[in-house]
């Protein structure tokens, strides 16, 4: 008899404690996020230390460590490795807890860790990548791409300077993911305005000696030279025309991918009347200023936010927007990418626009033109705006679209 009452009194202390384990389960409020990018290389300056500057201010905003939230922000180097940086995703999300990784910075990079997140069910938060294929054919239901892709830079750049003349195209492309993206999205553009493409070359990530590929673009005589590279790439490329002269010579340089960073380290004397494409500038309007003056005071070099550094703080600020909404980290990635779309995003720096079913959000972007040193009027006063590129042009139409997410 004692033992039945003693099993009993133990069984149903075993179902209260499961009880009280579910509410407990809900209201789990801590949040753990690994921004995940290039700190140390060509693509430091664009991510980097400074990203993890923007997320943790976008924690502050919140104003959820204010409601009992305990949010924590880690960081690592990927250094442009897919194995480098699927490593570190593993070791964060089965080891230290991570939930969301955030920035990544070279598609290689973002895709690799885009498939172990769909694995993990974790989230992966992408601001850094260009590659259109995160929301194309290698779209999941965990992850989100807040800021720009190579089908906005394609038909951005692309399409303007072959509208405006430049009908004939050379590529010099970078060999990964990234490079291989914008080359392919850049030619269909510009070959359904008319244009042609003679041919390209593809260069390693991180060159530094750029004669070669330069030389085979200057003797392709074509009238635009597409360079899909980016960060210290497209800066080391840029200087080294310049040397040999090709733009005085008569041909364009198209800087598909261009950031602020990139503008400040060749200066507007080199860099003066490049055209490209952007969703952010830190000079749009009172918001913008607002915020980007924030951001440098805490940021190294004192400098100015890159398109992908504010698509970090907006997109990180939409994340916990919608754990909020859900009453508590449900520790299930697809559950909170759901909650994301579900809510209307809404921030300083990009305002309003949906976020979509192959995770890519829709916002403007911008044709900008680098001015020319006398009509700058101060430090990272650097960008005129050309034209204007609608939501729905920038992003590629979902009935075009490989996700497998998307209903047709």
């Amino acid at each position: 008899m004692t033992n039945r009452i003693a099993r009993r009194f133990a069984a149903s202390v075993a179902l209260a404690a499961l009880g009280l384990a579910t509410p407990a389960l809900a209201q789990d409020k801590t949040v753990k996020i690994g921004v995940l990018n290039d700190m140390s290389s060509l693509y430091a300056d664009i991510g980097g230390p400074n990203s993890v500057v923007a997320i943790k201010m976008a924690v502050e905003d919140s104003g959820l460590t204010k409601k009992g939230w305990k949010i924590d922000v880690v960081s690592g180097d990927h250094q442009n490795k897919p194995d480098v940086g699927v490593n570190i995703a593993r070791q964060w999300i089965d080891n230290d807890k991570v939930d969301a990784i955030a920035d990544t910075p070279n598609s290689g990079v973002a895709l690799a860790v885009n498939n172990l997140v769909k694995e993990k069910n974790n989230v992966l938060l992408n601001s850094g990548a260009a590659t259109a294929d995160l929301t194309g054919k290698a779209c999941t239901p965990n992850t989100v791409s807040f800021t720009y892709d190579t089908y906005m830079l394609a038909n951005g750049t692309g399409k303007a300077l072959t509208k405006a003349g430049g009908d004939s195209w050379f590529f010099l492309t970078a060999d990964y993911a990234f490079g291989h993206a914008l080359e392919r999205d850049t030619s269909a553009v510009v070959t359904a305005n008319g244009g042609k493409v003679l041919g390209g070359v593809k260069a390693p990530i991180n060159t530094a000696d750029f004669s070669s590929f330069l030389l085979q673009a200057q003797a392709s005589k074509a009238k635009v030279i597409g360079l899909a590279n980016a960060g210290g790439d497209t800066t080391n490329s840029i200087k080294q025309a310049a040397e040999f002269g090709i733009v005085a010579a008569g041909q364009k340089l198209a800087a598909l991918l261009l950031f602020i960073n990139d503008v400040h380290s060749l200066g507007l004397k080199t860099a003066q009347g490049l055209t490209f494409t952007e969703s952010f500038y830190w000079d749009m309007n009172d918001q913008t200023r607002a915020w980007s003056k924030r951001f440098s005071a805490l940021a190294n070099k004192n400098a100015m936010p890159s398109m992908t550094q504010a698509g970090n703080y907006a997109m990180v600020l939409h994340y916990l927007k919608a754990m909020e909404a859900l009453g508590g980290n449900p520790h299930d990635g697809a559950k909170v990418v759901a909650k994301m779309k579900e809510l209307p995003t809404d921030d300083p720096l990009f305002g309003k626009g949906p976020l979509r079913a192959d995770g890519r959000r829709l916002i403007p972007a911008y044709l900008f033109e680098v001015k020319k040193p006398e009509e700058s009027k101060g430090p990272w006063d650097y960008y005129k705006q050309i034209a204007a590129i609608s939501a729905e042009d920038a992003a590629k139409p979902l009935e075009a679209s490989e996700c497998p997410l998307v209903k047709k």
